[in-house]
């Protein structure tokens, strides 16, 4: 076979795309992934070229479905670099006949070039030119019965860093339900009480995930009738305070070197974290999806929102939000989501591209051209400071504290000053930036005189 991957292969996330490249990771961990295979990136650059499948592709994945177990698959996007539901999915397909399986992976290679996608890849410094693999596996079903439901876990709180696992969970539904956060989720640690075994099961899972990336991690999962499947894992990508607190965490345990946490963390982690502070006229609370404040008129759609920006900060109110609304999330200083948890749509993008955010405001209502909190109406133009930290969403611009105090900062700060020479009296006249940078160029040029 000339485009078509195992599960099993040891091809890179450039030819894989990231997503099977993670399944192949849990394959090799002994964890449960359903049956499946790859269209490699190749084929979809040469879709994009030459306007058309390549040669001898249909009949490639007419063999390898054949040789998974009866029933429907699904048909995934899986580029190298995470472009979270920019790009289509397909589930449920009838296997046999195999034209509709076909005419998907076309349909997945299409969407490379769908608007938000390009739009993503712009906004992110994605290449255009890298296409994206197709994973075709079989299904497993969330909503079997009441034994059966899907989420998204983290291996650490991705707004704190702390050691906790923390993600969304929803029961009796399909995973596509989770990430559009088109319903109201559970917190993942009820998973415990619902269903012990899955839980079990995937609390081992994590523990071996995190073993092997040496980082916090990413998972999505279903579980079956009351067996667990994983459906993808990637590394979690944490920025703010939760990247230092990760990292610091790591090298104090022993799992990464000293060397390594310094060059994890980006100096814009090190930004100093702004909160709402004191008496604050509070219209609703939520959950918090992306840490920073944000304070800007209200708009209730996309296209408001870009045309909105043009005179000043806008926060985008929608009840929910999709691909579509890319260009209005980053026209925004700041996202609100009626709907929603910590790993929905609206969650994901904020934290690609540091927006603030607060998801799942319980009793907001979103109409267009106004917004109600309980018995507030607030009309879009209105003023709005949101806190991605706390999840508080309050009216006008109230007073902002920011700070950096926290005893991982001081530990990284103190390896760093280590690294580049200074002691700690010298490095603590420097901003934190700076003396991160100041180690990690030690670092880059191989000529550091790090003390284990």
């Amino acid at each position: 076979m000339r485009w078509i991957h195992s599960l099993e292969s040891a091809g890179p996330p450039e030819v894989l795309g990231g997503k099977a490249h993670g399944l192949v990771v849990l394959r090799r961990l002994g964890l449960p992934v359903p049956a499946g295979f790859v269209v490699g990136a190749d084929a979809c650059r040469a879709y994009l070229r030459d306007g058309r499948l390549p040669d001898g592709l249909a009949a490639e994945i007419a063999a390898a479905v054949a040789g998974l177990p009866p029933g429907e698959v699904s048909v995934r996007s899986g580029a190298s670099v995470s472009m979270p539901g920019m790009m289509t999915t397909v589930l449920g397909l009838p296997a046999d006949p195999i034209g509709p399986v076909v005419d998907a992976v076309a349909e997945v290679f299409a969407s490379w070039h769908a608007p938000r996608a390009r739009t993503y890849r712009e906004l992110n410094d994605i290449p255009h030119d890298l296409g994206t693999a197709v994973t075709i596996q079989t299904m497993v079903y969330g909503d079997r019965d009441l034994h059966s439901g899907t989420g998204v876990a983290f291996t650490r709180d991705p707004a704190t860093g702390a050691p906790v696992p923390s993600g969304d969970l929803l029961v009796g539904r399909r995973g596509d339900a989770v990430v559009s956060g088109r319903e109201p989720t559970e917190p993942l640690r009820n998973l415990a009480a619902r269903e012990p075994g899955v839980w079990a099961a995937l609390t081992g899972a994590m523990a071996r995930v995190e073993a092997w990336y040496r980082d916090a991690c990413y998972l999505e999962f279903t579980y079956e009738s009351g067996d667990l499947w994983l459906l993808q894992v990637r590394p979690g990508r944490f920025t703010g305070a939760a990247a230092v607190v990760v990292a610091a965490d790591l090298a104090g345990d022993g799992v990464i070197a000293r060397e390594e946490a310094l060059l994890r963390v980006s100096p814009d982690d090190l930004r100093p974290v702004a909160r709402i502070a004191g008496p604050a006229d509070l219209l609703a609370r939520g959950l918090p999806a992306c840490p920073g404040v944000a304070t800007g008129r209200v708009a209730t759609s996309s296209e408001t929102a870009v045309r909105m920006a043009a005179d000043g900060p806008v926060v985008l109110v929608r009840p929910e939000t999709s691909p579509h609304d890319l260009r209005g999330i980053a026209a925004a200083a700041g996202i609100v989501t009626a709907r929603g948890g910590p790993a929905s749509h609206a969650a994901v993008v904020a934290r690609a591209l540091g927006r603030p955010a607060v998801v799942g405001v319980p009793g907001l209502v979103v109409t267009s051209g106004s917004a109600r909190a309980g018995d507030r109406l607030v009309p879009e133009g209105a003023l709005v400071t949101i806190d991605g930290t706390s999840g508080e969403v309050a009216l006008g611009e109230p007073a902002v504290t920011t700070s950096l105090a926290g005893a991982h900062v001081h530990r990284l700060l103190g390896w760093a000053d280590e690294v580049s020479g200074g002691d700690d009296s010298a490095g603590a006249d420097r901003p934190e930036a700076a003396r991160l940078q100041a180690a990690q160029a030690v670092l880059r040029r191989g000529n550091g005189h790090f003390r284990p």
